[in-house]
């Protein structure tokens, strides 16, 4: 059996790292392996180079060529897509060549195409997309809802490398550190961040910290030097060791306006640091409220202020807040979980 695994580029990003994990991870001895992907930071964390072909971020037509030479080439039987514009290069190369591939999506996120043509969305997975991955059973339910054939969809959760995220205990430093590791862009709500940080900017020990890159960037600085804020919100920048921020930090936030299922909530349970999340899309199946960590139903500033003090002032609760989610990830979020369920979806379409 010959498998070609493919997305759109290397850039940080939790399909991305998905990727990757997928590229260093994956191992059967009936099947053989294939990568491609456009180019990014993330190219330098791929294994097996011998067996990974680079694509282009632009050129849509000469990735069709290659994928259509490999394919034919390597004599490819399952393509796993891992977003929904390598879904719709996998069906125009099987109109191209009439090879009889079957094709594999993990939804990593909410696509446009589901949100303004949902008749469409649902008439290629259903006709053209042999097995669908999500990443939270809630997602699952959502493409059920949709008409999509539900006997197709298997929820796979995320896995968390538990080497490199390993847990760290934490010594209690000068300030409190407080922060939010996403892209900067609008979804991710760091406008509530900064609300947030204001409303505890005369508490003197604690301190908050944006980390990640993105098209607010600017904005998101702008707002900063706008509430006078520069002293209290250290901007860090893209982070390519993510596992080094999350354990500086005493707790992580996540603000979304709306989520499938982050990765980076599983990589802070992993390492030990808290998490306050508001409560979109699958974060729910991870989070357990008061459990595992606390959930915001609403974009509440009063309500995220709240929970940091309680951690912040309560080291009995941090602690068992801390203890039940390393238990929870080790558990149910595993890499090789993930790996292992991933394979048997493209077994079940030999």
């Amino acid at each position: 059996m010959n498998i070609l695994v493919i997305t759109d580029k290397l850039i940080l990003g939790g399909a991305e790292m998905y990727f990757c994990k997928l590229e260093n991870q994956l191992q059967h001895p009936s099947i053989s392996f294939h990568y491609a992907a456009g180019s990014g930071e993330l190219y330098e964390k791929i294994k097996h180079k011998n067996n990974f072909i680079e694509m282009s971020r632009t050129k849509h037509l000469h990735n069709l060529k290659k994928l259509r030479n490999l394919i034919s080439y390597k004599q490819i039987d399952v393509i796993h897509a891992n977003s929904l514009r390598m879904v719709l290069y996998c069906i125009a190369v099987q109109k191209l060549t009439k090879k009889k591939f079957k094709i594999v999506y993990t939804k990593h996120n909410i696509t446009v195409l589901e949100e303004k043509y949902p008749s469409i969305f649902k008439h290629i997975l259903n006709n053209y997309v042999e097995r669908i991955i999500t990443v939270s059973e809630f997602e699952k339910e959502n493409l059920a809802k949709a008409g999509i054939t539900p006997s197709k969809i298997t929820t796979v959760y995320n896995g968390v490398d538990l080497k490199q995220f390993a847990f760290h205990n934490k010594d209690k430093g000068e300030s409190f550190k407080v922060g939010i590791l996403a892209r900067l862009s609008e979804e991710k709500n760091h406008a509530l961040f900064i609300k947030i940080a204001h409303q505890l900017r005369d508490i003197p020990n604690i301190m908050f910290y944006i980390a990640g890159d993105g098209p607010e960037k600017e904005k998101i600085k702008d707002m900063i030097q706008s509430q006078n804020l520069v002293h209290k919100i250290k901007m860090v920048g893209p982070v390519y060791h993510p596992e080094e921020f999350i354990k500086k930090m005493d707790l992580l936030l996540l603000t979304s306006y709306r989520e499938v299922f982050p990765m980076v909530i599983l990589e802070a349970m992993a390492v030990g640091t808290p998490i306050i999340s508001i409560n979109k899309g699958g974060i729910g199946e991870a989070i357990i409220g008061n459990k595992t960590g606390f959930l915001i139903n609403e974009h509440s500033v009063e309500d995220f202020c709240s929970k940091i003090l309680d951690i912040k002032a309560n080291e009995v609760i941090r602690k068992q807040l801390i203890e039940n989610a390393l238990s929870k990830v080790q558990t149910d979020f595993s890499l090789e979980q993930m790996v292992s369920n991933t394979l048997k979806e493209y077994l079940n379409c030999s």
